[in-house]
């Protein structure tokens, strides 16, 4: 996948840049938004479990949410290590997947693979029934837009939005101070 490849060049990052098409990493953490912010350590343990945050301002004015404190708490993270939670308030805030969630995330990749097959209506008819399990699983309903040759910043994305879109509760969540308390 070269799309984004302009994009990756431009920023010039100095970390890997990594482009998940089939989904896995939505998958494996249950993530039903994007942008989602998952926090893991140096030893592969989870520290925050993913959180709808943003990196930028640039849709402030559409969801209402500044980045500057979810940035903060961040470079608190690298510094001292706060901010993290402790390994029993992250299984507590990390969401699970339902019996209807796994069959919608099974209907989305029965309809990824329709799709990559040419068979677009079939396709549509699984994305669909996608949507309708999962309604708050962006990942499978605004995800499967520009799959079905939709614009996911165009009309159909505001008529998802109208329908509202997923929220984790993790503002209220009050982290550790302890930088080893989560492991």
């Amino acid at each position: 996948m070269d799309d984004p490849r302009p994009f990756i060049e431009k920023a010039n990052p100095t970390h890997p840049s990594v482009i998940d098409t089939e989904h896995v990493v939505a998958e494996l953490y249950h993530i039903v938004n994007v942008p989602t912010m998952i926090w893991i350590d140096e030893n592969g343990q989870i520290c925050r479990p993913h959180d709808t945050q943003f990196g930028t301002d640039i849709f402030t004015a559409f969801h209402g949410k500044h980045s500057g404190p979810y940035l903060d708490m961040i470079r608190a993270w690298v510094r001292d290590g706060s901010g993290a939670m402790t390994a029993k308030q992250v299984k507590e805030h990390q969401p699970v997947p339902t019996a209807e969630s796994q069959l919608a995330r099974t209907e989305r990749t029965l309809a990824w693979w329709l799709q990559n097959q040419g068979r677009e209506e079939a396709a549509g008819r699984h994305f669909d029934r996608a949507g309708e399990l999962a309604p708050q699983d962006w990942t499978i309903r605004r995800g499967s837009l520009p799959i079905r040759g939709k614009d996911p910043f165009g009309d159909d994305f505001f008529t998802l939005a109208a329908d509202g879109a997923p929220e984790y509760p993790m503002e209220a969540v009050t982290p550790t101070k302890d930088p080893a308390a989560h492991s």
